[in-house]
C-alpha cells in the first residue's frame, strides 16, 4: 500500500511496473486508512505533489516525512518466502535510501490481569482456598502470597521432603496417599514405623493430618484440596500422643536428617501467659546437630508456629522453640490483614501467612481424619505448614540453600503489604519489621525467584567478649538501662562481625513477680526490639535463670556500636512493691554466626555475622 499524487513522476521512476504489486486508495489526506504490513521505504527528497491534487492514501507512515508504505498485492499473508523481486527493484531505485520488508512482531498489552491464568485443578475444595488465589473476584483478601505464580513458574515441591512433627498423619488419606513418604515417617510414641494417629470419638489426634494436607495434598485427584507443595514428599512423626519428654523431642527432631529437608512443628509449651519453657538439653543438641549435619551439611530447616496465647497476653519470647535461632517462627494474619485474637507478639517472629480470624472471617481448608476435609483449621498451627510448603518450592528452585540462606530469603521477600500493626518500623538495614508479623506476608513467587539466583551466605565468625559482672538493682516504676560499646571484634580478622542476623540476650533476673517485667534492646542503628512485654497472668517469683531472648529486628544492621538493654519493672496491684529485684546480665549474642560468650556472671556478647557481602 502506498500514497502518491496521481501526476507524480515517481510512479514511472520506481524501476518496475507498480500496478501488479501495490495498490492505492483515494481519500482525504488527513484521514488515510491504516496500512497492512509490507515494505517501509524512505525516499531522499520525497515526492512533490501539486497542491490541489488529491492524494492516493495508504503509504504515508504517520507523521514521518518522506517515509512510504508499499504493499504487494500478490504476496500471501502467511508466506515464508520473501518478496525478492519487488524488494530488489525498490532497493535499486536511486530515490530510495532505506528499505525494510515488514515482519509481524509480538506485542502484549500491559494491563494488570484481574485473575491469574486458571490452573486445571479438579479438586472440589480448590475454589474455597481463598488464601492461595486471593486475587480472584470472589476473595476479600487484599494481598497475594503468590503461590499460584510460583506454580506457574514450574515449582511444586518436587524432590523435596517435608515431615510434620505432631500427633501422626493419616497416611492412607486419599489426598495424602500419593505423596506419602514412609522414609520420612516414624511413630516415636509407639516405637514403630507407622505414624497413623490413634483414633477416638473426639478425633483428638487430627492436628498432624490437617497440617500435612496444607503442605502436600495431591493436586488433580478430584479430592479435597491442593497442597502448597503438591509434588513434595510428606511424612509424619507421631510424637505428641503420649508423654512428651526431652528424649521424645530429641528423637523426633533428629529422624533421618540427611533425608528430610524440612521439619514443621505447630506446637510448644502452654500458651497460657505464665509459662516460660523451651527445649531441653537433648532437644537443643538435636537442633544443633540438624543445622550442622542435616541435609548433608546444608542444615535441616525447622519451621515453627509462633503460638496461640494472644488472648492470655502471652509473649512468644517465653517459648524457647519459637525463640530459637535454629527455627523459623511464623505468625498469622486474617484475610483482612488484622491481628487474630489468638496471636502472640515477639521479636523472634520472622514472617506471616494467612490464617483464621474472627467468626465472620474465613478459615483454612485442609485434610482431616477419616478421609475427610475440614474448613475448621485455625491458629498459627496453619501458618507453619504453609511456610514449610513455600520453603519446599524454594528448595526445588535451589536445592543448595542452607538453613541460614532460607531465613535470609524470607527476610528479603516477605512484604508488609496491608498487614495492620501500629509498630511497623524500618530498621537500620532498610527492612520493615513488626513484632506481630516479622518481616511481613510471605511471597512464594518472590522467594523462588530469589532462590534461583541466590549465592550462599559466607560462613560464621566467632567473637568473644564480656562486660560488667556486678548485679544491677531494678527499681519499681523505673527503667534500668545498661549499655555496652561493641567493636564486633574488628581487630580480629577471622572473628570480625559485620552484619547481623539474630541477636540473643541471655539474662538471669531475680524478681518477685515475673509478669511485671518489660525488656527492650536498642541496637547501634536505633532499632528497638521488645524482648518481653508484661504478662498479667505470670505471677511466678522464679524470674529468669539464664533465659535467652532473641530478636531478628536488627537483621542486616552492622554489629559495631553502642547497644542498650532496658528493663522496666511496673508493679501490679497484687504485688508487694517493697520486694527487691536484681538483674544479672549473663550474656548476649549477635548472630549470624559469631558467638560471644563468657561463663562468669556479667553479660556476654555472642556475635554472629558474615563477611562483607551486602546481601542483607
Amino acid at each position: 500500500m502506498w500514497c502518491f499524487p496521481p501526476s507524480a513522476s515517481g510512479i514511472s521512476d520506481i524501476g518496475t511496473p507498480l500496478g501488479p504489486w501495490m495498490w492505492g486508495l483515494r481519500c482525504h489526506h488527513e484521514s488515510c486508512p491504516p496500512c497492512p504490513p509490507a515494505y517501509g521505504v524512505w525516499e531522499r527528497r520525497g515526492w512533490e505533489a501539486e497542491q490541489e491534487a488529491p492524494i492516493l492514501c495508504g503509504c504515508i507512515i504517520g507523521s514521518l516525512e518522506n517515509y512510504y508504505h508499499f504493499h504487494h498485492s500478490k504476496t500471501f499473508k502467511r508466506s515464508t518466502l520473501s518478496s525478492r523481486g519487488p524488494h530488489t527493484f525498490l532497493r535499486m531505485d536511486p530515490k530510495v535510501e532505506w528499505l525494510q520488508q515488514q515482519e509481524v512482531r509480538r506485542r502484549v498489552k500491559r494491563h494488570v490481569r484481574g485473575d491469574p491464568p486458571s490452573l486445571p485443578f479438579n479438586d472440589p475444595v480448590w475454589p474455597n482456598m481463598w488464601y492461595l488465589h486471593c486475587g480472584d473476584r470472589n476473595s476479600r483478601c487484599r494481598s497475594e502470597m503468590n503461590v499460584v505464580a510460583a506454580w506457574q513458574r514450574g515449582y511444586t515441591g518436587r524432590n523435596v521432603v517435608v515431615t510434620i512433627l505432631d500427633d501422626g498423619i493419616e497416611r492412607n488419606h486419599p489426598d495424602l496417599l500419593q505423596n506419602y513418604d514412609p522414609l520420612a515417617s516414624y511413630d516415636v510414641n509407639g516405637n514403630d514405623h507407622d505414624p497413623t494417629p490413634r483414633y477416638d470419638a473426639s478425633n483428638e489426634n487430627k492436628h498432624g493430618t490437617r497440617c500435612a494436607g496444607e503442605v502436600a495434598a495431591a493436586a488433580n485427584n478430584s479430592y479435597c484440596i491442593v497442597g502448597i507443595a503438591y509434588n513434595a514428599r510428606i511424612g509424619g512423626i507421631r510424637m505428641l500422643d503420649g508423654d512428651v519428654t526431652d528424649v521424645v523431642e530429641a528423637k523426633s527432631l533428629g529422624i533421618r536428617p540427611d533425608y528430610i529437608d524440612i521439619y514443621s512443628a505447630s506446637w510448644g509449651p502452654d500458651d497460657d501467659g505464665k509459662t516460660v519453657d523451651g527445649p531441653g538439653l537433648l532437644a537443643k543438641q538435636a537442633f544443633e546437630h540438624g543445622i550442622k549435619k542435616g541435609r548433608r551439611g546444608l542444615g535441616s530447616i525447622f519451621v515453627w508456629a509462633s503460638g496461640n496465647g494472644g488472648r492470655e497476653g502471652d509473649y512468644c519470647s517465653c517459648d524457647g522453640y519459637t525463640n530459637s535461632i535454629y527455627t523459623i517462627s511464623i505468625s498469622s494474619t486474617t484475610e483482612n490483614g488484622y491481628k487474630p485474637w489468638y496471636l502472640e507478639e515477639c521479636a523472634s517472629t520472622l514472617a506471616t501467612t494467612y490464617s483464621s480470624g474472627a467468626f465472620y472471617e474465613r478459615k483454612i481448608v485442609t485434610t482431616d481424619l477419616r478421609h475427610r476435609c475440614t474448613d475448621g483449621h485455625t491458629g498459627t498451627s496453619v501458618s507453619a505448614p504453609m511456610v514449610a510448603g513455600i520453603i519446599a518450592l524454594a528448595l526445588e528452585a535451589n536445592p543448595l540453600l542452607t538453613w541460614r540462606d532460607v531465613q535470609h530469603l524470607l527476610v528479603r521477600t516477605s512484604r508488609p503489604v496491608h498487614l495492620r500493626a501500629a509498630d511497623w518500623k524500618t530498621n537500620g538495614a532498610g527492612h520493615k519489621v513488626s513484632h506481630l508479623y516479622g518481616f511481613g506476608l510471605v511471597d512464594a513467587e518472590a522467594i523462588v525467584v530469589e532462590a534461583k539466583k541466590w549465592k550462599t551466605v559466607p560462613p560464621q565468625h566467632v567473637c568473644v567478649g564480656s562486660l560488667d559482672r556486678v548485679p544491677k538493682y531494678i527499681r519499681p516504676d523505673h527503667v534500668l538501662r545498661a549499655s555496652t560499646l561493641s567493636s564486633a571484634c574488628s581487630e580480629q580478622r577471622e572473628q570480625h562481625v559485620l552484619y547481623l542476623e539474630h541477636v540473643v540476650v541471655r539474662l538471669s533476673i531475680a524478681h518477685p513477680r515475673r509478669g511485671d517485667l518489660q525488656i527492650s534492646l536498642v541496637s547501634p542503628a536505633g532499632t528497638r526490639s521488645q524482648l518481653l512485654a508484661r504478662r498479667v497472668f505470670d505471677h511466678s517469683n522464679e524470674g529468669f535463670k539464664g533465659w535467652e531472648f532473641m530478636t531478628v529486628h536488627c537483621w542486616g544492621e552492622r554489629a559495631a556500636g553502642e547497644w542498650t538493654l532496658e528493663i522496666q519493672d511496673t508493679p501490679s496491684q497484687v504485688r508487694n512493691k517493697t520486694l527487691k529485684s536484681f538483674c544479672f546480665f549473663v550474656g548476649w549474642r549477635f548472630l549470624p554466626f559469631c558467638w560471644l560468650h563468657t561463663v562468669h556472671a556479667g553479660w556476654s556478647r555472642w556475635l554472629l555475622a558474615f563477611l562483607p557481602d551486602n546481601r542483607v
